[in-house]
């Protein structure tokens, strides 16, 4: 029996036209990285991933009118770590090495793989009456474990490498300030990634039950 299928809305429609943006950033990773390489990838594609984040603040607004539960907090804290990264740092410190070499295609990987998943989730979540399927909840719950760390650690090592950058081009409050920047990974990262092991514990247990309903 097909699943019932529900009419697609506004919010439903960015999801996955944010999906495919993202679709769109991994593709160009597996295909145009191993022809040009560093750092004529970076800079054929760091204009695209910031415009793409930056579409994220839809997400705040989203947050803020109550559209989507999502904590406001969390929202405003993971969209501004990475508009650190893709306007703070690419944009006004594009000479930071880090963002010349394997990191930023680490950190592009993480990203768009991460966000693919999470925005079609949320699309078949809201267009599906059953859910999204079965492996879309299993990638969800799942590659967190490896593509949170690889992310958060790729975002570091970026910033790290523009703080001297920042000193000289700017000034040493600059620098500070994206120091001061990293330390806020410390409490922010182990309590994202918590929250998303407690979710799974959830999620896991859900399927588990289903399955023996089924049996």
């Amino acid at each position: 029996m097909a699943a019932k299928v529900s009419p697609v809305s506004p919010l439903a429609l960015y999801n996955l036209v944010s999906a495919g943006l993202w679709g769109f950033l991994l593709f160009q990773a597996v295909t145009t990285y191993p022809k040009v390489g560093q750092p004529a990838f970076f800079y054929e594609t760091e204009g695209y991933l910031t415009v793409i984040q930056c579409g994220a603040l839809i997400e705040i607004l989203n947050s803020v009118l109550g559209i989507v539960r999502a904590p406001l907090l969390t929202t405003v804290a993971q969209v501004a770590s990475r508009l650190l990264v893709t306007v703070g740092i690419f944009h006004y410190l594009p000479e930071a090495y880090n963002a010349h070499n394997a990191i930023f295609l680490s950190l592009l990987t993480a990203w768009s793989v991460t966000e693919i998943v999470r925005y079609l989730f949320y699309f078949f979540n809201l267009t599906v009456a059953s859910g999204p399927p079965k492996v879309l909840v299993l990638l969800r719950y799942n590659l967190f474990w490896l593509l949170y760390p690889m992310g958060v650690a790729s975002e570091l090592l970026i910033i790290y490498s523009a703080l001297s950058i920042a000193e000289a081009k700017y000034s040493s409050n600059i620098k500070w300030a994206l120091a001061a920047s990293m330390l806020i990974y410390i409490p922010g990262f182990p309590m994202l990634y918590s929250h998303m092991v407690v979710q799974r514990k959830k999620v896991m247990k859900s399927l588990r039950n289903a399955g023996k309903k089924q049996a």
